[in-house]
């Protein structure tokens, strides 16, 4: 199993950030265009050296900053299409057939662009993406979903913004940011209003803070998915045995079937974990819980699905049944209709794996 065979493969990202997907040189040309004139370095490579090495820090806190770059450049209306439209294009590249970006239109309004305008761009460049992707052989579904930031107060208003877009392309709602500090129940106003609409919610929980804020996420909020959720493990014990012990909230998540949307290079970035091989999701996925692999943010990793699928490969010694399991749990955890879940499985996924099983 190699980067190229697994490139391959059909794959399906359900976590993986707009502003933390940039490609070096579209920073540099959009920075030109929009006057930013604050960026580390001058040329694509350096730059991305800088992303990777800024992300590398150990601290969530320390990583976040580097989104002050991108979001910088993603202030007009041309500048939001064009990371959408390749952003698409890019994920397709690498096999992804499905793929939900999240972003945060609060922090995209120096331009005097409006919240509904910062989202139909966006919305425009994903569908332009497509459009191109499908003609280049490499057809991919995007779902956009929406961020509020934790330690802002804007959350009831992004939320309010999702179920407004709800059939034009976002497929549901997200809160991001520095955990220690922002509980997820200090948004619970925005969390109760997604639910009396019947709308789609995943929470960013059990990253750089503890089983805390997951059980706020689920018990309090009624999260559907965890982002991250790495955390979980703070509920599991005697691990190293063959019969690990769950606690009640751990219990809940794998009975319950809530998917954890596990970012692996990213959780080593920000010290979630010490270190590939020590990361849980094998632990995990070996006790099955809903695992899910996914990029977070593929400039500041220097990563990909298909990188990220190897190093799983690599450390635990996955085969192709492993990562097409990893990949219909992702899709069976889109926020999607069901009927359009189950033809991606049936007849893109299942088949696309069944050639590479052989």
């Amino acid at each position: 199993m190699t980067l190229a065979s697994i490139r391959q493969a059909p794959k399906a990202v359900l976590h993986d950030h707009l502003d933390g997907g940039l490609r070096p040189a579209t920073v540099l040309e959009l920075a030109e265009d929009c006057g930013y004139d604050q960026l580390p370095a001058t040329d694509a490579e350096a730059l991305a050296h800088w992303f990777r090495e800024a992300a590398d820090s150990g601290s969530l806190e320390r990583y976040l900053e580097t989104f002050a770059h991108t979001v910088a450049v993603m202030q007009t209306p041309e500048g939001l299409r064009r990371v959408a439209r390749e952003c698409a294009l890019d994920l397709a590249a690498d096999g992804v057939v499905y793929a939900e970006v999240r972003f945060a239109p609060e922090q995209h309004l120096e331009r005097d662009l409006t919240l509904d305008e910062v989202v139909e761009h966006t919305l425009a460049g994903f569908r332009e993406g497509e459009r191109l992707a499908a003609e280049a052989g490499t057809p991919i579904r995007v779902t956009c979903l929406l961020t509020a930031m934790r330690h802002a107060a804007r959350s009831r208003e992004i939320a309010e913004l999702t179920v407004r877009f709800r059939d034009r392309g976002v497929g549901g709602f997200d809160i991001a940011g520095a955990e220690a500090g922002y509980p997820p129940s200090r948004h619970l106003d925005a969390f109760e209003y997604m639910r009396a609409n019947c709308a789609q919610f995943t929470i960013h929980a059990g990253e750089a803070f503890g089983l805390p804020s997951i059980h706020e996420a689920l018990a309090f909020c009624g999260c559907d998915r965890l982002g991250h959720g790495v955390r979980i493990t703070d509920d599991i014990f005697d691990s190293d045995t063959a019969e690990p012990t769950l606690g009640l909230v751990a219990n809940y998540v794998r009975d319950k079937r809530i998917p954890l949307e596990l970012c692996p290079s990213s959780n080593v970035q920000t010290g979630a974990v010490p270190a590939l091989d020590k990361h849980p999701f094998d632990l995990l996925a070996r006790l099955r819980f809903r695992v899910t692999v996914n990029t977070d943010n593929r400039l500041m990793s220097d990563t990909d699905m298909s990188r990220e699928m190897l190093k799983l490969v690599e450390t635990f010694g996955y085969g192709w049944s492993d990562l097409e399991r990893f990949t219909i749990n992702a899709m069976k955890s889109a926020f999607i209709p069901f009927p359009d879940r189950l033809r991606i499985i049936d007849e893109v996924i299942k088949p696309g794996y069944a050639v590479l099983i052989g």
